[in-house]
């Protein structure tokens, strides 16, 4: 066991590619194939003893909607003591969100995952297989993000290949976050209206072409149509005003411009020599234009790595 409080960071995910299979009869989770990648944009959890007179685990998490027992993060830290057995008096989960709500960069996720490497070692307990395996029952996008870094997702994001990091140095983000949200369930219920799923085959095609493109720690796949991604045509049409931010990274100077996850937030990718320069250079184009329009600001990021997820006591 370590002594708490401790602290992690939850970084956000974007998606390089993500191709959307069809529902699964056992579960209704969709097959995909996709790239996760974990960005500098974070939450940062802290674990401690709750206070004199509280009689269960909590969490406390500032501008959230919702009730804190509906917290993805709140249930991570269940999974987990249900797992273990692990019978600590209760905890304070507190969460400083810098993740989007409801964005599509998986920010509830990294929260659950954050909480299950608390969990893990505040006690002493849990493998890193364990907490996948209790990753994977709580959402599609938590398995990747127990040690975060860039993985190749299949299944409904349960099956997992590490891909080497990128050259941080030379890779920038512009993250261009929406006024709107989006739920993700709205976004795959739209999607299957919209008969966007693919065949096995197909997704098959796609994972072998995405772990040749990446097996070298490339910044991005060089072949434009492995960056697409199905969701996007979904959350444009639950969402229009994604259209225009897609064209808002684009003029910033963006060498690609893409939906991440279920959206609507918009990422630009900079990712040649000095990509985080330029994309620091185009936040501030933008910056202005955006505060004038009522949209949030735009957010520089590079990619980064489990090193920065690690825990650490306070």
């Amino acid at each position: 066991m370590n002594v708490l409080p401790a602290r992690a960071l939850a970084p956000a995910k974007i998606n390089l590619g993500l191709f959307l299979g069809q529902a699964r009869a056992e579960d209704g989770r969709h097959e995909l194939v996709t790239v996760m990648q974990s960005i500098s944009l974070a939450d940062e959890l802290t674990l401690e003893h709750a206070p004199a007179g509280v009689t269960e685990d909590e969490v406390v998490c500032p501008g959230v909607p919702g009730p804190p027992a509906q917290n993805l993060a709140g249930a991570a830290l269940k999974a987990f003591r249900v797992a273990t057995g692990w019978d600590a008096p209760p905890l304070r989960l507190s969460i400083v969100k810098r993740i989007p709500v409801a964005a599509g960069m998986g920010g509830g996720s990294a929260d659950a995952a954050a909480a299950l490497r608390l969990a893990s070692y505040a006690s002493g307990r849990g493998e890193e297989a364990l907490l996948r395996e209790l990753g994977a029952a709580l959402g599609a996008d938590v398995p990747a993000q127990i040690a975060p870094g860039r993985w190749l997702a299949t299944g409904a994001g349960e099956r997992l290949e590490e891909l080497p990091d990128p050259n941080q140095a030379s890779f920038g983000l512009l993250v261009l976050p929406a006024a709107a949200e989006l739920s993700t369930a709205a976004v795959y219920a739209q999607a299957d209206r919209l008969g966007l799923g693919r065949s096995a085959e197909e997704l098959q095609a796609r994972r072998r072409a995405l772990r040749r493109a990446l097996e070298l720690s490339a910044a991005i796949p060089a072949a434009q149509e492995l960056l697409d991604n199905d969701l996007e045509r979904a959350a444009i049409s639950l969402c229009p005003e994604i259209l225009a931010t897609l064209g808002q990274a684009r003029e910033a100077g963006a060498d690609v411009a893409l939906v991440s996850g279920s959206g609507p937030t918009v990422v630009g990718l900079f990712p040649h020599a000095n990509g985080l320069g330029r994309a620091e250079r185009a936040a501030a184009g933008l910056a202005t234009d955006r505060s004038s329009a009522g949209l949030p600001a735009p957010v520089c990021a590079t990619p980064v790595d489990a090193s920065f997820a690690r825990v650490t006591s306070v």
